[in-house]
């Protein structure tokens, strides 16, 4: 039998909880949807209201360093993912990201006209990339493969290979080194999305070579529903690039008003509007709970977490009709755990009503994260034996929790 206890005093991240405001009471398995509050940018965001919004009104551009965030932030990201300063920029959304990256690749690559992605990716990184290619008009197509065939389906018809680091709904975990180094035998260009990746486990962008990445602020980085996305340029690749949309805080002066559109040296070029200060004041703080922490610690953590809730919920929920979809390796596996049930909607509502938050993915899977930076093993194995109670006496069967919300 595991010592859940022992496991827990010898963790070296167990005082990092403190950072985070979780209601009493609740397990949260959900970080990979939405991070939870941290105080730190609970404060932080205060104070942007009020001393910085509220005091300085508009010389906060300068004053407070609201005009030079985006950088900033996008630094101390691209140290979480091996990223080089310079080279990463705080920016827009997660979907907004995919088109500026995903059309700039394709401009650098002329002369092909597949963008290759596989059938495990978010829908809408798909979405934006369909989008963008009836808008060119240029003979362009999107081609999705099963994940296990991405690196056969690899050819010099490929401009662009566009794929999620960690597939949304399984967690699933793609080869990032393996499968650009294909790709660029082939003269393709590799994009990820590391919306399931950033703040989860290490990140090597500059070691597996990628050429754009993108992800969002609100999952593992914790800063909140909407916070700012990112996205990476390779600092080769950035003379280069101009994405399909230009806007004023791309341009090589804002501020002199120029009629003609001259782009930033750096990645600064991949901006376009006005940054959204206050959400990245709130990411900003978000991201001191990494401060001090190695990302190998995190994904040792993960890992240990996850075999645990694995092994827990296998153990106390046989025979009920359960099925493990994530990897059972988790080398090929992401910082969370699903599992598909005919009842998983209902199941999920059930386990949420008796503090126990994960989320669910149609047509039938219910996930749990793992956020090592404020979960013990004792929440997880507590989580486990709540599944089991919900299953066992069959609590998931009300009408309160098999009526759908909008949000699931």
């Amino acid at each position: 039998m595991t010592d859940i206890a022992a496991l827990d005093r010898a963790d070296p991240l167990a005082a990092k909880r403190a950072e985070f405001l979780i209601p009493e009471g609740v397990i949260y398995l959900d970080g990979n949807s939405l991070g939870p509050l941290t105080k730190g940018a609970q404060a932080r965001i205060a104070s942007a209201v009020a001393d910085e919004w509220g005091e300085m009104l508009i010389r906060g551009w300068n004053d407070a360093g609201w005009f030079t965030a985006p950088g900033r932030v996008g630094d101390r990201i691209g140290a979480l993912i091996g990223a080089p300063p310079g080279s990463v920029t705080a920016a827009d959304n997660t979907s907004i990201n995919v088109f500026k990256c995903l059309s700039a690749a394709l401009a650098m690559r002329p002369d092909r006209k597949v963008v290759l992605s596989d059938s495990g990716n978010f829908p809408t990184d798909l979405y934006i990339a369909e989008g963008l290619i009836a808008g060119l008009g240029g003979g362009h197509r999107l081609k999705t493969v099963a994940p296990e065939e991405v690196a056969d389906a690899l050819d010099e018809d490929v401009a662009v290979m566009m794929l999620t680091e960690v597939d949304y709904r399984t967690g699933r975990r793609h080869d990032m080194a393996g499968l650009t180094r294909r790709a660029h035998e082939v003269g393709a260009l590799a994009m990820w999305d590391l919306a399931h990746s950033a703040g989860a486990f290490e990140v090597d962008l500059t070691g597996a070579g990628a050429d754009f990445a993108v992800g969002c602020g609100y999952k593992y980085l914790n800063g909140g529903p909407g916070a700012p996305a990112f996205l990476y340029v390779r600092p080769e690749r950035q003379a280069r690039v101009r994405p399909l949309i230009s806007g004023w805080m791309g341009h090589e002066a804002p501020f002199a008003f120029d009629p003609d559109y001259r782009p930033l040296e750096g990645i600064g070029r991949m901006r376009v509007g006005t940054p959204p200060v206050i959400s990245l004041k709130g990411l900003d703080a978000a991201l001191d709970v990494f401060d001090g922490v190695e990302m190998a610690a995190i994904r040792a953590k993960s890992i240990s977490l996850s075999e645990l809730f694995i092994a827990e919920v296998e153990r106390r929920c046989a025979g009920h009709g359960l099925r493990l979809v994530s990897p059972r390796d988790p080398a090929v596996r992401g910082s969370q755990v699903s599992f598909a049930h005919e009842q998983g909607y209902a199941a999920m509502q059930a386990l949420i009503a008796r503090g126990v938050i994960g989320d669910f993915r149609a047509p039938d899977v219910m996930r749990f994260g793992f956020a090592p930076l404020y979960l013990s093993h004792a929440d997880v194995a507590a989580a486990a034996g709540v599944l089991a109670e919900v299953l066992d006496g069959r609590l998931w069967d009300r009408p309160e929790y098999l009526t759908r919300s909008d949000v699931t």
